[in-house]
């Protein structure tokens, strides 16, 4: 079964500051070793010079043993509580995911 490589690109709100920045990604973090079948979990703010970030600030990858355990984790309860804490800092998300070849 594939692995599947979740990933995701923030822009924060104006107001947000970088404290809070960071508390989201830690609550992110978190749910590293609590949700099943969450394998690892990376993020960072936009750097490079190309430019093509389209506003976007910050990005984030996970990688779930398979597309099941990403299925599972979308509906999870720490998900949900996650949510709360990084969905009323953004002001537009896109996520995107892929399945790894076998």
């Amino acid at each position: 079964m594939p692995q599947v490589k979740h990933y995701g690109c923030f822009q924060f709100k104006a107001q947000i500051t970088p404290q809070q920045i960071d508390e989201c990604f830690a609550s992110m973090s978190s749910m590293v070793g609590r949700i099943p079948g969450l394998l690892d979990f990376n993020h960072g703010p936009y750097d490079s010079g190309e430019g093509l970030n389209d506003g976007f600030t910050h990005g984030f990858i996970m990688t779930f043993a398979s597309p099941q355990a990403r299925d599972e984790y979308l509906p999870h309860p720490i998900h949900e509580e996650v949510k709360a804490i990084v969905v009323p800092c953004l002001e537009r998300v896109v996520v995107f995911d892929f399945n790894l070849p076998l």
